[in-house]
């Protein structure tokens, strides 16, 4: 285990499209190979379907369409598990990268032009060596208006 310094969170980060995103390692359940999906007739776009996880029903969440991000045809999709209000969802998601130490002086402010859906659901960037890692508020991203079906 690594030790972290004092106020340093975790996040577990993954791709959608070319752009990193980032969650709090808390808020993950578990990450799994992408699961065949039920169809939900009349549900938003962003939802992916359901999907059978262990016997729990699990509603999975397109996150290109979630995050307004065109998406691209992948063979090796991933699934992040996420828990909201005691409910299961499964982020759909192009890769999942590591656990990332995020100590506080490295977390930026969203910069003020950016309005939208991004700025309701993200709580900061990081800077990367390879661009910037978008850091995401699971209950705003699970808004239950847009994600549930």
């Amino acid at each position: 285990m690594i030790a972290m310094a004092e106020g340093t969170d975790e996040v577990v980060t993954f791709r959608v499209g070319k752009q990193w995103f980032g969650l709090p390692v808390i808020a993950v359940q578990e990450v799994i190979s992408h699961q065949q999906t039920a169809r939900v007739p009349l549900a938003r776009s962003c939802v992916a379907g359901l999907l059978n996880l262990r016997g729990q029903v699990v509603t999975a969440i397109d996150m290109h369409d979630r995050m307004e991000i065109s998406a691209n045809a992948s063979e090796s999709l991933m699934d992040v598990v996420v828990c909201d209000g005691g409910e299961l969802f499964a982020l759909v998601v192009d890769e999942v990268g590591d656990v990332v130490a995020v100590p506080p002086h490295t977390l930026e402010r969203l910069p003020a032009s950016l309005d939208g859906l991004w700025a309701r659901i993200c709580t900061g960037v990081v800077r990367l060596d390879n661009g910037l890692l978008a850091l995401i508020a699971v209950a705003r991203l699970l808004d239950e208006s847009s994600t549930r079906p």
